[in-house]
């Protein structure tokens, strides 16, 4: 945990919405270049082009231990990747696929963390109603983080949101804290029980991301050391969002 605290400043909360809202354009700008035959090599390049032209620094970059940092700035989970996809020029997006893009960006000192899942061309009804629960999900976790709140609640909303339509959430990754660092405490997870864990308070910035599972929730790590896909090889969807705590649920700074 940043030994600052898990509390922000209004001051930092305007700066971490400045780049927010920066971070959330250049992802829908890279989300609209998604097409088959496109490399996710390609879309990589382009948001850390236009992260560091925005005045801000792909935080995904070099990330993790030094002796196996990550090497982009934008993460490109295809199909059963969970999170953590490296981008690469032989990863060739055809009709069909689902893939995810996850980006953070460093902008005036502090963090931000979005991500989002897009369908390439025409994709299965397995896949839309996926991509499709999974926003619901991060939408339903929003209206809990409000102050008085508990972690689980915001956990339970995105549980019950994919329960309901059929699916499992992952249960060996969280969400977290962020702003002054890239992850911070507290830990966030897809699953719990209402009314327990911290207690939500008011300036907490959270990055809420459901990582929803076509199938079974349990993931295996590839020999790269980063790619996170289901055990099964079922499909995947994943959404983020920054998001600040507020008297009356969570206000989006992505």
């Amino acid at each position: 945990m940043s030994k600052k605290g898990l509390i922000k400043t209004q001051e930092e909360i305007e700066i971490i919405a400045e780049g927010g809202k920066i971070l959330h354009d250049i992802l829908q700008k890279t989300a609209g270049l998604v097409k088959p035959g496109v490399s996710t090599f390609e879309l990589n390049a382009f948001a850390e082009k236009e992260i560091v032209s925005s005045g801000g620094r792909p935080s995904f970059n070099g990330y993790g231990d030094k002796k196996n940092p990550f090497p982009a700035g934008l993460c490109t989970s295809l199909n059963d990747v969970v999170v953590h996809g490296i981008p690469s020029q032989t990863a060739i997006l055809k009709s069909g696929d689902i893939l995810g893009l996850d980006i953070g960006m460093e902008y005036k000192g502090l963090y931000t963390d979005h991500a989002l899942t897009v369908a390439v061309g025409r994709v299965s009804d397995v896949g839309l109603k996926l991509i499709q629960t999974a926003k619901k999900c991060l939408d339903a976790a929003i209206a809990q983080a409000k102050a008085g709140n508990r972690i689980g609640d915001i956990s339970f909303a995105i549980e019950s949101t994919a329960k309901a339509a059929g699916f499992s959430v992952v249960r060996d990754l969280v969400g977290h804290g962020v702003g002054y660092e890239v992850h911070e405490d507290p830990a966030v997870p897809c699953y719990g029980k209402k009314g327990t864990g911290l207690v939500l308070k008011e300036g907490m910035v959270l990055a809420i991301e459901p990582m929803v599972c076509e199938h079974e929730y349990f993931v295996n790590v590839d020999a790269d050391g980063w790619t996170i896909r289901t055990a099964d090889g079922g499909l995947s969807s994943h959404f983020e969002h920054t998001v600040t705590v507020g008297k009356n649920g969570g206000r989006v700074l992505t």
